[in-house]
């Protein structure tokens, strides 16, 4: 009868059902949690439940955050490394993160960053000529595109700065290698420098070999098409990289291709909330100041997340390395005595973390 009634109509019904079911996913993960705490905590006093030794990324971390948030009568308190909960529904701007791995290059050397920024034109002109293209690149494949060896160095430079710690500091090994220029003085010749600085000196270069296991990589990629929907772009001039706006309907197809699944960009700040929450305490401040002048309160029509955080949350720990891209969408200024931010100025993500997570640029594979 529906189906009769408005085609349109029924199709919404009949899809909501899987959609329901993948709503509940995250929440549902929460519960497991709280199920598993609370059977421990009949046998022990002491318990410490370490969210993500085995799951991808920041999600872990953020994970850590709502579940003290929501349960805290189990979790009594929580730290969050490397946890980008500001980049959500475009709290953050969406070139946080490849702005600060800009500022890594462009910190230190200004001529490898440089050489980097001009590169990309350089590749474009290249690739019209596809022999001169491929000897540079030195690839496992022939290049079907510009935009594949474009990928590739993305990766490499991004990867660089979010893993860039001792013993070998590889931003330092890229640019060494691409100011030294051992492979040639031209712009892919400099490029392919730090290629093999940073990678060794080989027959081929694999683009598709990750330092992840798959599954890590597979996890994070159905994810941020899912649940954590991180607008990751670029635009012109504001980094080293060529510019592409993070554009929704084409991540949107990405992940329809890749899983199956359509991505919820206001999933997580209508759950766990984040809007707002570097923004002062306006309604206190406005409050105090009616108290003091004996008038009654000027009326705010929303409590930013800030005000709301602040006065339920308590025993939260931020934590980032400034150096880390993803700390562009982290919390980095304390809310309360008891939700603080510890920052490290020269630290990148695995100081502020312990443990390797994926480098993502956008979801499954959107060029």
């Amino acid at each position: 009868m529906v189906e009769d009634y408005s085609a349109s109509c029924y199709n919404t019904i009949k899809d909501s059902w899987d959609e329901i079911d993948r709503a509940v996913a995250e929440a549902d993960g929460l519960s497991k949690y709280s199920e598993l705490a609370t059977v421990q905590e009949k046998t022990s006093e002491n318990i410490c439940i370490q969210l993500g030794q085995h799951t991808s990324r920041g999600s872990s971390q953020m994970l850590a955050v709502w579940f003290r948030l929501k349960y805290p009568h189990i979790a009594l308190g929580a730290l969050a490394s490397s946890a980008p909960l500001l980049y959500f529904d475009d709290i953050t701007p969406h070139d946080g993160y490849y702005s600060l791995v800009t500022k890594d290059f462009r910190d230190y050397s200004k001529s490898c960053y440089n050489t980097i920024k001009d590169s990309w034109d350089e590749i474009d002109r290249a690739a019209a000529e596809f022999q001169t293209l491929a000897k540079y690149s030195e690839l496992a494949k022939p290049l079907e595109s510009a935009s594949e060896l474009k990928d590739y160095l993305e990766s490499i430079y991004s990867v660089a700065t979010q893993y860039d710690r001792p013993p070998r500091y590889p931003v330092t090994i890229v640019c060494n290698g691409i100011d030294g220029g051992l492979k040639g003085t031209d712009f892919l010749g400099r490029i392919f420098s730090g290629i093999v600085a940073l990678k060794g000196d080989r027959s081929c270069y694999d683009m598709g070999n990750s330092s992840f296991p798959s599954e890590t990589d597979d996890g994070w990629d159905w994810q941020v098409c899912s649940e954590l929907v991180i607008p990751i772009g670029r635009r012109s001039n504001d980094t080293m990289f060529p510019a592409e706006p993070f554009d929704f309907n084409e991540y949107a197809d990405s992940c329809k291709y890749s899983y199956g699944v359509t991505p919820r960009p206001h999933w997580i700040t209508s759950y766990y909330g984040g809007h707002s929450i570097k923004e002062p305490d306006i309604q206190s401040q406005r409050i105090g100041q009616a108290i003091l002048a004996r008038t009654s309160p000027i009326p705010i029509k929303k409590a930013s997340s800030k005000v709301i955080l602040k006065r339920f949350g308590s025993n939260i720990i931020f934590s980032n390395g400034l150096r880390d891209p993803y700390s562009s969408g982290g919390v980095l200024e304390d809310i309360s005595h008891s939700i603080i931010a510890v920052n490290t100025p020269s630290g990148i993500e695995e100081e502020a973390r312990g443990h390797d997570i994926p480098h993502q640029q956008y979801g499954p594979s959107q060029r």
